[in-house]
């Protein structure tokens, strides 16, 4: 099993519209990967290791699929819808990384 995770900064002048991201770009995102994405977590960020600083990251979703093969064939489907789809919700660039679950 892998996880993707895909970063959004967050910070001064970055934007993000998390109503258009749960039901237009998860959604999106969901029916181009079909069933090779196994679970999506989204996690919003509340505040970095300070209280009252601000989070790294403004979102960050989790993305699993049984292997990096499964993930790399399905973005060479989809990634540019995917990705078009972006600049809809966010004026952030993600950060994304692809991880072994180690337990």
């Amino acid at each position: 099993m892998i996880i993707v995770s895909v970063m959004y900064p967050g910070g001064e002048g970055k934007t993000f519209d998390m109503d258009y991201y749960l039901k237009t770009h998860i959604p999106l995102v969901q029916a181009s990967c079909g069933e090779a994405l196994k679970a999506v977590a989204i996690d919003k960020g509340l505040s970095g290791p300070l209280p009252g600083s601000e989070p790294p990251y403004a979102v960050i979703c989790r993305l699993s699929f049984e292997s990096a093969e499964t993930f790399m064939g399905v973005m060479m489907k989809s990634a540019a819808e995917i990705m078009g789809d972006i600049p809809n919700f966010t004026n952030a660039s993600p950060v994304i990384q692809i991880s072994d679950v180690v337990r």
